[in-house]
Order: structure tokens, then C-alpha cells, then sequence
């Protein structure tokens, strides 16, 4: 099977950026996607959870022409109806979500599809669905306040795991920061998701590059 458009700069491997209004110092989803964009960030998730759909749907009608003008991938997470609306390149589905192949038939063949695994099992049943299921999140590396209902942290070892045993490619998520994202990269992340330690930064673009420079 051909790769999904979108998938491109997933694969180019660097950081993946997730909104979260409640962190983000008064900026909007939009003015962060806009820093994001500047700093380089070419993988963008919409990632919020207590806002009307219809305040949403708007956000989302700005990022989705912020993204595009940018050649960025944008997904959106868990509203699948929301990402078929603005036309997003893809959608984020957890293990309590809609399961991946009803999702790949709502969406069609052209939207890219990620799935959140927390367990090698999880992640072996994720690889089965390679051709519906485009990538996996692996996580929470480490304990992460972003998510209200996140799972036990899995540390370095799910890494370790996935990087040796599962053919999708994946993205490590869940308490990365500037100070621990180098023994993520270690253990064979190419793609690191990040949340507060970019959200709730002073200066988004710099603290991209501190990132990129501890990666390194």
C-alpha cells in the first residue's frame, strides 16, 4: 500500500506538537500552531477537550489553512467527525475510542489514521492493523499532567519494546521535556510528541530549537 500523504513528514522524524489551551499562557490553539509553524514544526495534533464543537470546528477551519499553507501534517485528536469536516490530513483515536477500522471506514482511504497503545500487546494488535492504522503513540514515557485520564507511565522499556518488535512507525508521548527527550531519542524515537514544555514556554520557536538541540 502506497503512504498516506501526511505520512511524509512523519516519517522525516522530529517533534510532533500537540495544543492544550490550559497550558498555553493565554495564547489560543491558533497563535500556538502559529509558532509551532514558524519554529519549524511540520506534525500538528488539535488536542482539546472541553470546548463547544462549534468553537472548535472554527479553530480547527484556521489550523487546517495555517498547516496547508505550511505543507504541515495536521491531525486532529479523537473527533473524528471534526477532522472529516475541516479536512484534515488525519485523526488520533485511543484504545477507548471508535475502533481503528470503523474509523478507516468513516474517514476513507486517504486520511492518515494514528492509534495511542500503552502495552506491547496493545502495540502488536496496532501492528495487525498495518493498511488501516498508519502510526502509533507510544506512552506515557513518563508521568505526564496533560492528560486527565492518562495511563501509568510505561517508561523507556514500551520504547524499547516497539522499536524492536513493531514494523509501524510511532511517536513516544508523555512527559517529554528538554531534560529527558535525548534518552527518549536514544532508544530509537525518531518522532517525539511534546506538550506543556512547548505549550507553556515563554519563546515557542526557541524552545523548538533547545529541543531539537537536545535531540541531537
Amino acid at each position: 500500500m502506497s503512504q498516506r500523504k501526511g505520512m511524509d513528514n512523519f516519517l522525516a522524524g522530529d517533534i510532533y506538537g500537540i495544543t492544550d489551551d490550559e497550558l498555553s499562557r493565554g495564547r489560543s490553539s491558533i497563535e500556538v500552531v502559529r509558532l509551532l509553524l514558524v519554529a519549524g514544526v511540520r506534525m500538528i495534533q488539535y488536542r482539546e477537550k472541553n470546548k463547544p464543537a462549534r468553537a472548535m470546528y472554527e479553530e480547527c477551519r484556521v489550523i487546517r489553512e495555517l498547516t496547508a499553507g505550511a505543507g504541515a501534517t495536521f491531525i486532529v485528536n479523537d473527533h473524528v467527525a471534526l477532522a472529516m469536516a475541516v479536512g484534515a490530513d488525519g485523526v488520533h483515536v485511543g484504545q477507548d475510542d471508535l475502533p481503528p477500522g470503523k474509523v478507516r471506514e468513516l474517514v476513507g482511504p486517504a486520511m492518515v489514521i494514528g492509534l495511542s497503545t500503552h502495552l506491547p500487546e496493545q502495540a502488536r494488535e496496532a501492528d495487525k492493523l498495518a493498511g488501516i492504522v498508519d502510526y502509533i503513540g507510544v506512552g506515557p514515557v513518563f508521568a505526564t499532567g496533560t492528560k486527565k485520564d492518562a495511563a501509568a507511565p510505561v517508561g523507556l522499556a514500551l520504547l524499547e519494546y516497539v522499536a524492536a518488535n513493531i514494523s509501524l512507525p510511532y511517536v513516544a508521548i508523555g512527559g517529554v521535556k528538554e531534560d529527558n527527550i535525548a534518552a527518549v531519542r536514544r532508544r530509537g524515537a525518531g518522532m517525539i510528541a511534546i506538550v506543556s514544555d512547548i505549550v507553556g514556554a515563554d519563546d515557542i520557536p526557541a524552545k523548538v530549537a533547545a529541543l531539537r538541540a537536545a535531540m541531537a
